[in-house]
């Protein structure tokens, strides 16, 4: 795993051989990047990485300056490495909470975010269920920009703030914009 850009740059981090999660490409990751830095900025800005999995996007966000970035991973193993890598780089940026995403976003939530990242299981029954949890619960401030990993066979066209879709090989990322 690599941080591409921001304080950490350059920085790698060996995954364990027998994690399940599969983390985002370095090109997919590089390309969301470079989309998202024309939408927001990210000094100081509130973020939210459901179904962390390494925590790449995490500590991409942090390393970029986001203020605070929430991490939800449900995964001990997942989770342990997330906080091995944060003790790592000394950041007092991430909060870490070792649970269900869906669950999460079905709780009443006290506080929004500027953006949200959610790379659920391509194999998730549920996945369509994401960006209607996310603005039924208001949870994506105005003006802020929520992204969701997924594979080609998921269509969130016809969803509500839906903004764009891009594709880089198998992974696919469709982008909302809550006005």
């Amino acid at each position: 795993m690599r941080i591409i850009n921001g304080l950490y740059r350059r920085r790698r981090f060996q995954i364990p051989a027998s994690f399940k999660a599969r983390p985002t490409t370095d090109f997919a990751k590089e390309s969301l990047f470079n989309v998202l830095s024309h939408l927001i900025d990210w000094e100081g800005a509130y973020a939210l990485d459901l179904f962390a999995g390494t925590g790449s996007i995490s500590f991409e966000l942090i390393s970029r300056g986001c203020r605070c970035v929430t991490a939800v991973e449900q995964d001990r193993a997942h989770v342990a490495f997330i906080t091995k890598v944060a003790n790592e780089l000394k950041t007092k940026s991430l909060s870490l909470i070792k649970g269900d995403a869906l669950y999460f976003l079905n709780r009443a939530m006290p506080q929004s975010f500027d953006f949200i990242f959610a790379d659920p299981p391509y194999s998730l029954g549920k996945i369509t269920e994401i960006p209607q949890l996310v603005f039924d619960n208001n949870i994506l401030r105005k003006g802020g920009v929520f992204v969701i990993e997924h594979s080609k066979a998921n269509d969130f066209s016809t969803f509500p703030f839906f903004d764009q879709r891009r594709n880089y090989g198998s992974v696919n990322f469709s982008f909302f914009v809550r006005t």
